[in-house]
């Protein structure tokens, strides 16, 4: 008898700590890496191969529709893209009117239009400045394509260009130099994102077809 009574007390004492060592064991396992990598496998499975790709840096990938906008040109004429069903449209993000870099890209698609209308598009710059700094920015260079001005910066946001950048070690808040080509339909077709001035205008020439 009494050796049944001391295996039997034994024993619980054995079990409890069997048990909280398994919760133990358990508990680690449970992290936010584990969850984190198990979402981003499950995000990645449910994007079939083909249409992976270039992406507008907002995360919409080329075949989505472009999202809609209404802005100003430098004349303060209103321009929506609505009204541009029908026609392929080039559409280029650029950081700040009449400096060395976004001049330089302007003035290759001011050059270039002809071409670019050949292949049955229009072109459209698009900054954060206003409408008075748009039209002197166009008058200065003789621009033949509207620069829509987006000083509430609502649709450079809802396209994605609108970054944290660096220079000179201070960061700070601006338009991500970018071009999104969208066709007839309305949805995107090319995206080319952190854009290099330099043969751009040759590349989106190219992806007009």
């Amino acid at each position: 008898m009494p050796a049944k009574t001391q295996s039997g007390k034994g024993s619980k004492p054995t079990s409890g700590l069997t048990k909280n060592a398994a919760k133990a064991k358990v508990t680690p396992k449970k992290t936010p890496t584990t969850k984190t990598k198990s979402s981003v496998a499950k995000k990645s499975a449910s994007i079939p191969a083909k249409e992976k790709g270039p992406v507008v840096p907002s995360g919409l990938k080329v075949g989505s529709r472009a999202p809609v906008f209404s802005l100003p040109n430098e004349k303060g004429q209103v321009v929506k893209l609505s009204e541009l069903k029908g026609k392929k449209v080039v559409l280029f993000f650029y950081p700040k009117d009449d400096t060395s870099g976004c001049t330089k890209e302007a003035c290759s698609f001011r050059d270039g239009l002809p071409a670019i209308r050949k292949k049955g598009a229009v072109v459209l710059g698009v900054s954060a400045d206003s409408v008075a700094s748009h039209q002197k920015f166009s008058n200065k260079y003789d621009f033949n394509f509207p620069l829509l001005s987006d000083e509430s910066k609502a649709m450079i946001q809802a396209y994605g260009v609108w970054k944290e950048k660096s220079m000179y070690g201070r960061k700070y808040m601006g338009i991500e130099r970018t071009t999104v080509l969208i066709a007839k339909d309305g949805t995107i077709s090319h995206v080319f994102p952190k854009v290099k001035v330099d043969g751009h205008y040759e590349e989106v020439l190219e992806a007009l077809g």
